[in-house]
C-alpha cells in the first residue's frame, strides 16, 4: 500500500510538472533548465546526511556492515552485467551509448562533484549528530520538487517512441535476476544468514527506508537493520556506477539503480545517460517498487 501511494504522488507531481511546463513564462523555463543540472548533488547531499543518522541509529553497525557492503555491491554488479548481456542478446546495437573522449571526461567531473556532495552531506550529518540536534529532515519533498522539474523537462524534450516497446522490461527483469544470482552467490560466503534471509535482503532493490521497516516487521530489528544498510549501500553503489559506465551503459546503469531509479537516482540517470533514459528509469523504477514489498514477503514466508 505504501509502495502505490508514493508512485501515485510521483507519477501526480510528474504530470502536472509536465503539463504546466509549456505554459510557463521563459524566464521561469530558463530558471528550470539552469536549476536541473546541480539538483542531483543536492539530493546527493541529502542522502549522505539521511544516512548519517540512519547508521547511527542502528544497533551494533559494526557487525553487520561487512555484509550489507557485500551484498549491495554484488546485488548492484549482477543487475549491470546480466541487464548488459540480456541485451547484447536482445538488442545488441542498443547496448553502448557514444563514446567520446568529452564524455569520458565529463564523466570524471561528475564523479569528482557526486565524491564531493557525498562528504559534504556527511559531515553536516556527522556534525549534526555531535551537537544532538535532529533536524527531522525528509528528502522526499526534495525528490518531489525535482520530479516536478523533470515533468517541465520533458514537456520540451522529443522521446522517440523505443521506450514504449517490451525490451525496457528487460531493464527491471534484469535488476531481479542479478539480485537474485548475487544472493545465491553470497549464500555461500555469508554463513551467518539462511538462503531465505539472503534473497529476502536482496530484493529491496535500494529502497531502504521500506526494506528496513517491512523486515523488522516480518522477521527482526536485526535483519532490519541490515536491510536499511544493504539498500543505502546498493543506491550509494549504484550512484557510482551511474556516473562511471551510464554514459556508456545507460540501460544497465538504471537497472543497477532498482527502484530507486524513478525517485532518488533518477537526477544521475538524467545526468549521466541522457533525458531520452528518463522513461527508462520511471517505469522499471515503478515495477520494482511495485514488486519490492512484494517479493520480499514472499520470500520469508516459504
Amino acid at each position: 500500500m505504501q509502495s502505490l501511494l508514493l508512485i501515485t504522488q510521483i507519477l501526480i507531481v510528474g504530470t502536472l510538472g509536465y503539463f504546466l511546463g509549456p505554459r510557463l513564462s521563459q524566464t521561469l523555463q530558463k530558471l528550470v533548465f539552469k536549476v536541473l543540472p546541480y539538483f542531483s548533488y543536492l539530493l546527493l547531499m541529502a542522502v549522505a546526511f539521511e544516512f548519517s543518522f540512519a547508521f547511527h541509529q542502528l544497533k551494533d553497525p559494526q557487525q553487520i556492515l561487512p555484509t550489507a557492503l557485500i551484498l549491495a555491491f554484488t546485488t548492484t554488479c549482477a543487475s549491470f552485467v546480466v541487464c548488459m548481456l540480456a541485451y547484447q542478446l536482445l538488442d545488441r546495437d542498443s547496448v553502448q551509448g557514444k563514446i567520446s573522449f568529452s564524455l569520458f571526461l565529463n564523466a570524471i567531473k561528475n564523479i569528482s562533484h557526486a565524491c564531493l556532495a557525498l562528504m559534504l552531506g556527511g559531515a553536516i550529518g556527522a556534525i549534526c549528530l555531535w551537537q544532538n540536534w535532529d533536524p527531522h529532515f525528509n528528502s522526499w519533498y526534495l525528490l518531489l520538487l525535482f520530479i516536478f522539474l523533470i515533468g517541465i523537462e520533458l514537456a520540451f524534450t522529443r522521446l522517440d517512441r523505443s521506450w514504449l516497446s517490451w525490451k525496457i522490461l528487460v531493464v527491471p527483469c534484469a535488476a531481479i535476476l542479478g539480485s537474485c544470482l548475487a544472493a545465491l552467490g553470497c549464500h555461500y560466503f555469508l554463513h551467518d544468514l539462511s538462503l531465505k534471509e539472503t534473497f529476502a535482503l536482496s530484493q529491496g532493490y535500494g529502497w531502504y527506508s521500506m526494506s528496513g521497516i517491512l523486515l523488522t516487521q516480518l522477521h527482526s530489528s536485526e535483519l532490519g537493520g541490515m536491510a536499511l544498510l544493504t539498500d543505502l549501500f546498493r543506491e550509494i553503489f549504484a550512484i557510482l556506477l551511474m556516473y562511471c559506465f551510464g554514459w556508456r551503459f545507460p540501460r544497465s546503469a538504471i537497472s543497477s539503480a532498482g527502484a530507486t531509479s524513478m525517485d532518488a537516482t533518477l537526477a544521475m540517470v538524467k545526468q549521466s545517460c541522457g533525458t531520452h533514459y528518463v522513461p527508462y528509469a520511471m517505469v522499471s523504477g515503478i515495477i520494482l517498487s511495485l514488486l519490492a514489498p512484494i517479493l520480499m514477503s514472499l520470500v520469508l514466508m516459504l
